[in-house]
């Protein structure tokens, strides 16, 4: 009989769930005693999205709190401390809040919904109506953390007042996490109320974390290192561990050892390279480490679909405003040649800026750099020298998005190009390769490209294409059809003109090794070779063109074959 596997832990953030429903679970548990035994009385985690931060939340609310199942602790790492297991596991009310829910479009609904966190986190706590070592102001106070029209007052001190009612009731300090820190911030920026909701969370922060004696331990997670003086005033008890400190380094994410183990549990391992090359590369202080979310889903795929191909997962988890701003903003050619080398797989070295506040992410390019290493469209190579770090790409996936964003503000740029469009559309009509030429070459000079030391051959050939797609685009009376390959590369881009007067068919290879010439010729004979124009006469189209395009780094080469086959 086949051996059941486990099931896939794909977007499951709560620890007992996963542990009592027969889930994968990648053992995380020593970050339990490191946090111990690296004490800190305000602890706080920067990760990018999507690398395990709230499944860890859980996990330590399901060890520390008094209302905790210590079964689903059964068989991991951390049960082999036994003398730490018997002092904390189980020994400790827990207040446990995310702020990812409150996204209001209005400062109004905002404050609502930071209400309804405390109310949802108190209404798990209605035993404390009952308790006897509560008074009862003690218990008309907690009544007053259940109301919805909670004033300011009362929430700006909820959490502390949480604190203490439960330390009143165990006679045990209490442990506070708060997972999603910055997203309050983050929404308020970018629907314009973000001094207010700078001034709640701060006043909230401040009351729970700062001089609070009904406090034993607090941590907090989010992506962006928001600076002391924005939400920490005062607080000298805060310890941050960002991607670039080694303590805790290996907690979140998976390690390479990791994620071998788990294509073996599933009998994957002969997509360990494609996964490695898509999903790897990020680098949590001395450790390298894949995005989780990633590989899980990849791995899901997989399983249903042996064949599949890999995708960018992590994309659809957020707007990636972070790379759309930078590439807006690249105008100076220093910056657009950083970006050249970033795609092709080199390193920039930048000075790193990593507590910002929301208003200052995008004033600059030098604090975009910043932003797009907390957030993980970048990553450190070998160790920081002072604030100034190696920066890179770290895998496919993050590259596509890169490239993808390229495209697009490219395509916005040449609509507003419209005498240089026409020209060069007039040419490809007429049959002028030599115009054509220039004119591709030209628009390509306003680009950003794609290199050639680091991106396969196929994908190089995608993103030329892209751009020509983008040109043609505008022809909104002239039919174009682009066929993709089974695998990499694009075959070719087939257009019609209007009233099928004309029939255009477009080749394009890179020329890996700078010769033009050559890989224009490759090109035209493939066309040949292959019958491209057979379905445009079958649709009547009798004046057919046949360009053939090699493109390397910002040059490119332009051959025709015309009606009488032979190169014009």
């Amino acid at each position: 009989m086949e051996f059941l596997k486990r099931k896939l832990p794909t977007g499951i953030d709560d620890f007992e769930k996963l542990r009592k429903n027969d889930f994968y679970y990648i053992d995380k548990t020593g970050l339990i005693k490191d946090l111990l035994d690296n004490w800190g009385e305000v602890n706080l985690f920067t990760r990018p999205r999507r690398f395990g931060k709230s499944l860890n939340m859980s996990m330590l609310q399901s060890f520390f709190s008094i209302d905790s199942d210590p079964s689903v602790f059964k068989g991991l790492k951390i049960m082999n401390q036994e003398a730490l297991c018997e002092k904390y596991m189980g020994q400790y009310p827990v207040i446990s809040i995310s702020l990812k829910g409150i996204n209001g479009q209005t400062y109004e609904t905002a404050f609502k919904m930071a209400i309804r966190v405390i109310n949802e986190a108190a209404s798990g706590m209605e035993y404390l109506l009952e308790s006897t070592r509560l008074s009862e102001n003690d218990k008309n106070s907690f009544r007053e953390l259940l109301k919805r029209d909670m004033d300011e007052t009362a929430l700006f001190g909820s959490l502390r007042e949480l604190s203490r009612l439960l330390e009143k009731h165990y006679e045990k300090n209490t442990i506070i996490l708060i997972d999603e820190y910055d997203v309050p911030l983050a929404k308020a920026f970018e629907n314009g109320y973000y001094e207010q909701m700078t001034f709640l969370i701060r006043n909230l922060f401040e009351q729970a974390l700062k001089s609070n004696r009904s406090l034993k331990f607090a941590v907090l997670v989010g992506c962006m290192r928001i600076p002391n003086e924005s939400i920490f005033t005062g607080l000298n008890n805060l310890k941050i561990r960002s991607v670039v400190d080694v303590e805790f380094d290996e907690y979140f994410g998976f390690t390479d050892a990791e994620v071998r183990n788990l294509l073996q549990y599933y009998e994957l391992m002969d997509h360990y390279d494609i996964v490695k090359e898509w999903y790897d590369g990020y680098r949590f202080g001395n450790i390298d480490v894949y995005c989780p979310w990633d590989v899980l889903n990849y791995c899901d795929t997989l399983r249903s679909n042996p064949d599949a191909m890999p995708q960018n997962y992590w994309i659809n988890t957020s707007s990636n405003d972070a790379v759309r701003v930078f590439i807006e903003q690249s105008d100076n050619g220093t910056t657009k040649r950083e970006i050249e080398r970033l795609v092709a797989g080199e390193e920039i070295k930048k000075e790193i800026r990593q507590e910002l506040t929301y208003k200052d992410m995008y004033r600059s390019i030098d604090n975009l750099w910043s932003v797009l290493f907390t957030t993980g469209y970048l990553t450190q190579k070998g160790r920081p020298e002072g604030n100034e770090i190696s920066l890179a790409i770290p895998n496919v996936e993050i590259r596509n998005i890169f490239t993808s964003q390229i495209m697009e503000f490219f395509k916005e740029q040449v609509k507003e190009d419209g005498h240089t469009l026409n020209l060069f559309c007039d040419a490809l009509e007429r049959g002028d390769a030599r115009e054509v030429e220039q004119c591709f070459t030209g628009y390509l000079k306003k680009t950003i490209s794609i290199r050639d030391t680091f991106v396969k051959k196929p994908m190089k050939e995608n993103f030329y294409h892209g751009i020509l797609l983008g040109i043609l685009g505008v022809k909104d009376k002239w039919g174009i059809s682009s066929n993709r390959e089974t695998g990499d590369g694009y075959s070719d881009i087939v257009v019609e003109t209007e009233n099928s007067a004309t029939g255009i068919i477009l080749e394009i290879k890179y020329a890996h090794d700078g010769n033009l010439e050559e890989s224009c010729k490759n090109a035209l004979e493939q066309i040949v070779n292959t019958h491209y124009e057979e379905e445009l006469k079958n649709e009547g189209v009798d004046r057919i063109l046949k360009y053939g395009i090699a493109c390397y780094k910002k040059r490119c080469k332009v051959q025709l074959i015309g009606e009488e086959e032979g190169i014009l």
